[in-house]
């Protein structure tokens, strides 16, 4: 029941929809807009739930064949879940900027070489 039936490929492409919302939220805003917008810090999080989640459903084995710190990804899915009250939104907007442009290539290239 693990998988509740959505393959590894419509999980990728979920967090290729995912990346693209918060791409889309955060289009010519800046920091401090963002750090001063609940609406967007909201949304922003629940699209790093949605990726979080789809990575945990995703077999190891393919995963392993990509070079890319998946245990953050994780990670970070499980801090917003579980310790929603100690979130720090300037490290939420400091993934935004720095680390979800090399996840979207990772997760590009992993749709363009699995079936």
């Amino acid at each position: 029941m693990r998988d509740r039936g959505i393959n590894a490929k419509a999980r990728l492409k979920h967090i290729q929809q995912a990346i693209l919302e918060i791409e889309a939220f955060t289009k010519d805003v800046s920091r401090e807009s963002y750090l001063n917008n609940s609406v967007l810090i909201n949304a922003t999080l629940f699209q790093f739930t949605i990726i979080g989640e789809a990575i945990i459903h995703i077999d190891n084995e393919v995963l392993a064949k990509y070079s890319y710190p998946w245990y953050k990804v994780k990670g970070f899915r499980n801090f917003i879940i579980h310790e929603y009250h100690a979130i720090e939104f300037r490290i939420v907007w400091e993934a935004i900027k720095k680390d979800l442009p090399e996840l979207k290539k990772i997760i590009e290239q992993i749709l363009s070489n699995e079936d």
